[in-house]
């Protein structure tokens, strides 16, 4: 056994179909590297049975958030009562199941063995529609100028943190951000965290439905969606406004115990 107590938290809206499956598939795989492993997701109350899939199973909680508040918000409440469980490693992926298990071994055996303060799991043949990639490719090269070097796929929801490397930056980013992911990204490139890098396998969305996923699954669209659209805009502003200008509040985001 590799961690004394390994904890999973995802972020879910409407994925009754696919989260325990996904759940399964997960804890098979890194039952064998800790002696604890726990699972919290983070429900934005779901219009479908998520909030109840797991009412049977003791080593999932399912805490419904006060309000329906998007992804960032979600995903940030999930990290928080992840550490609030007191693991000695943290693992974070969206609750749409687009990862396989196998690859959550891959991302926690490289943890251990580099001793990083983060590891990003970097996403191979993505089967999200265009507009999405190019969205992402275009965050990546903002990041990228801003940053001084490439960060390979800047917005991964796949992570394995060190807790108190995550702490430093949960405690830092507003708890209603839409984009923490980028806002993490940034701060681990100038604040002096050790980030590995690992390929993985990017898997379409388990379960058949387009309702647990922001944006739809059509990959024909000529034009991304007008919501998708607005959501891009608000959050440049916001990664401007908290992170890239010169007075941005998060560029004092430093790795603990970091003299710089």
């Amino acid at each position: 056994m590799t961690f004394s107590h390994l904890a999973i938290v995802m972020p879910a809206y409407n994925e009754a179909e696919g989260i325990r499956g996904f759940i399964d598939e997960i804890r098979d795989h890194v039952s064998p590297l800790a002696a604890r492993v726990t699972f919290v997701i983070a429900d934005d109350r779901s219009t479908d049975d998520t909030a109840h899939v797991f009412d049977d199973v003791a080593d999932v909680d399912v805490q419904t958030q006060p309000a329906n508040r998007g992804h960032g918000p979600t995903a940030l409440a999930a990290y928080r009562a992840g550490l609030a469980s007191d693991p000695d490693l943290l693992v974070h992926v969206d609750g749409d199941g687009q990862f396989l298990g196998a690859d959550f071994v891959r991302l926690i055996t490289a943890a251990e063995s580099t001793g990083a303060d983060v590891v990003h799991g970097v996403r191979d043949g993505r089967t999200d529609p265009w507009y999405r990639k190019v969205l992402t490719g275009a965050v990546g090269l903002l990041i990228a100028a801003a940053s001084g070097r490439r960060i390979p796929d800047v917005n991964t929801p796949l992570r394995a943190y060190r807790p108190s490397a995550l702490q430093a930056q949960v405690d830092a980013v507003p708890a209603d951000a839409s984009v923490p992911h980028v806002h993490f990204s940034l701060a681990e490139a100038r604040g002096g965290f050790t980030v590995r890098y690992v390929r993985v396998a990017s898997i379409p969305r388990r379960g058949e439905s387009t309702s647990g996923t922001m944006w739809g699954r059509a990959a024909n669209l000529r034009l991304p969606p007008k919501r998708l659209r607005q959501f891009a805009i608000a959050a440049l502003q916001e990664v401007w406004t908290l992170s890239l200008r010169p007075s941005a509040p998060l560029r004092s985001i430093r790795r603990p115990g970091s003299s710089s």
